[in-house]
């Protein structure tokens, strides 16, 4: 097996329409400055060299496969093609290119588990267009998950976490509607959540004792049980049974009061009910520079924490932080496994 400094990540294409090909020329034309690992970008050449005509940027692409994407880098950009299947129109997000995007998905888990790779970072996808083309999962994490368990025969329950540079937030509920959450969370869910995050915050971020704040799912914490009862009968008590293994989990704490500055300083990620309670902090306190990872998966996972873009799509106004803080990250945490090979 070739040697961690050999391996590149893997990236994705994302939505080929979006602005995964704007984001993904502008990082390598940083890779430089920012001292980026190398990675293969995992998709369509033709589709980056037009996206790099269109912006007016210079950048040399090469074919390459994870063996060879490390010697190229320097001096272009590695792609191992996967035809889109469509001259794609950025900004104009088409039902044809959906198998490409899924089997750059698909290959770039392949190469990770394997170990030809050293992570996966995956540019944003458009579900909709995605879920036209009969995509059976609410979202890449989903998916990603079902990839390792196929591969692996084990179970695999992903947690999603938002890492930004002033906080760590994850949804123990996702991509449901609102309505469903009290019905979707249980103790049982609390708990093998938070051990999932605080086995990869120790593994993976090098964090020794993980503090896990966890949020109340009503106004107030419950009130203790005068607005709603989740907080009393099912996130006390998986607090309960963490602290008896040995998690340092605390809550239910009022969700209004723990996302200031003092009150972070008590915690490492803020273990929160649902998506919008994780994710709306976590994007105010960082936009641009926060990256989603995906934990409880056999191989890294990070991706830009925003969408698509298609309005902005090759117009020259995109932002590639996000992208580079997520390559930059999973160069990070992936460094724990390799040395555990």
């Amino acid at each position: 097996m070739p040697s961690r400094s050999s391996r590149p990540l893997a990236l994705t294409q994302g939505d080929p329409a979006g602005i995964g090909p704007d984001i993904t020329l502008a990082a390598w034309l940083r890779r430089r400055e920012l001292d980026l690992m190398p990675f293969l970008f995992l998709g369509d050449p033709k589709v980056l060299a037009a996206r790099a005509r269109q912006l007016n940027l210079t950048v040399p692409l090469r074919e390459a496969d994870a063996s060879t994407a490390s010697d190229v880098f320097a001096e272009s950009l590695p792609i191992l093609p996967i035809a889109a299947g469509m001259d794609v129109i950025a900004g104009a997000p088409h039902l044809v290119t959906a198998k490409a995007t899924i089997a750059a998905i698909e290959m770039a888990a392949s190469l990770s588990m394997k170990g030809d790779t050293s992570a996966v970072v995956t540019n944003p996808i458009a579900k909709s267009v995605l879920y036209d083309a009969g995509f059976g999962f609410p979202g890449h994490t989903e998916f990603l998950a079902d990839l390792a368990t196929r591969a692996t025969g084990k179970p695999v329950m992903p947690v999603m976490l938002l890492a930004g540079p002033k906080l760590r937030a994850i949804p123990v509920t996702i991509h449901i509607p609102l309505k469903d959450v009290p019905q979707a969370l249980t103790s049982d869910l609390i708990v093998e959540t938070c051990r999932i995050t605080d086995h990869d915050l120790r593994t993976r971020f090098g964090i020794a004792k993980p503090r896990l704040a966890v949020a109340g799912l009503n106004p107030h914490a419950g009130e203790s049980g005068a607005i709603g009862k989740e907080d009393e009968d099912i996130i006390r008590p998986a607090i309960a049974v963490l602290r008896n293994e040995g998690i340092d989990a605390f809550g239910p704490l009022p969700a209004d009061t723990m996302f200031h500055d003092d009150a972070r300083r008590r915690y490492d990620v803020a273990v929160c009910m649902y998506h919008d309670q994780a994710l709306i902090p976590a994007k105010a306190l960082g936009f641009d520079d926060s990256v989603n990872v995906t934990l409880g998966l056999p191989f890294v996972r990070t991706s830009p924490d925003h969408g698509t873009a298609f309005g902005i799509a090759g117009k020259g106004v995109a932002k590639e932080d996000s992208l580079v803080a997520a390559l930059k990250l999973a160069s990070e945490i992936s460094r724990p496994i390799e040395s555990n090979r």
